[in-house]
């Protein structure tokens, strides 16, 4: 299930730091029911020694120019922003909570929310290809000469960047259904893709590098259903691995009914 948002600025644009990833999904814990928030932050689903939070959300999409010196986007206009996840109470509470309000504050900003709109889920087929609307990152944890610990972030087109993908899913899949399915002979591989997809990005003064572009999925049907709903790779409760079904020559959109001064829900409880 998924969740889109429009939204503009209650006066002037909306102005986020380029890193902006921690400010959005604060703002989606804060818009929670308590216990519903306890249970997705402080609890997760776990599966071996993992806790797994399993929601994933987009990056900001809109007009916008950067500011090279306060390092600073500034939206002009209406923005869209997405959130998915396979726990309908988190969505459903996100929701209401958010059309009840019809304004949030980002960073110190004042934002009208105009519409909230749940998108339909697309069919299943196989294999289908894949829009990265955030970076998808896949790391490993490596010992260096001096003992120190550090990440390694495998680009697209390394051999284990696919098998990794699967094997996260497979995860997810257990964590959350408790069934383990295999892969069934899946593949995960770039389409298109090049250098000017990669995305260096800062959460809490973390260095995490990520990669957006066109990716082919070839998988059983609950694989496709979860990159959906709690994306691809890692970390995807800070904004990391959300995708869309892309289709050639089309450009994807999301219409929602709504007026400027009231937000709006469609299919929302």
């Amino acid at each position: 299930m998924r969740l889109v948002l429009h939204m503009r600025a209650k006066s002037g644009g909306i102005v986020v730091p380029v890193h902006y990833n921690r400010l959005l999904q604060g703002l989606i814990y804060r818009h929670l029911d308590e216990a519903v928030a306890h249970r997705v932050h402080q609890q997760g689903w776990a599966v071996g020694k993992r806790r797994l939070r399993l929601f994933v959300f987009s990056r900001l999409f809109g007009r916008a120019r950067y500011d090279r010196t306060t390092a600073r986007l500034h939206f002009t206009g209406r923005v869209t922003w997405s959130i998915a996840s396979p726990v309908d109470a988190l969505l459903e509470s996100l929701a209401l909570h958010l059309v009840r309000q019809g304004e949030v504050t980002l960073g110190r900003q004042p934002v009208v929310l105009d519409s909230v709109e749940v998108a339909l889920p697309p069919v299943y087929r196989r294999p289908v290809r894949l829009k990265a609307l955030s970076p998808i990152t896949v790391r490993s944890t490596l010992t260096a000469a001096d003992g120190r610990k550090k990440s390694y972030y495998y680009a697209p087109q390394e051999p284990e960047f696919g098998p990794r993908i699967l094997e996260n899913l497979r995860r997810k899949i257990r964590a959350w259904t408790g069934e383990d399915i295999p892969p069934d002979g899946a593949t995960f591989r770039p389409v298109k893709v090049s250098n000017r997809n990669l995305v260096v990005a800062r959460y809490k003064g973390t260095i995490i590098k990520g990669w957006t572009g066109i990716y082919e999925l070839d998988a059983p049907e609950p694989y496709f259903r979860m990159a959906l709903d709690a994306g691809l790779g890692e970390k995807n409760s800070q904004g990391f691995g959300f995708v869309e079904v892309w289709e050639p020559r089309s450009r994807a959109s999301h219409r929602v009914a709504g007026n400027a001064d009231k937000p709006t829900a469609r299919g929302a409880a």
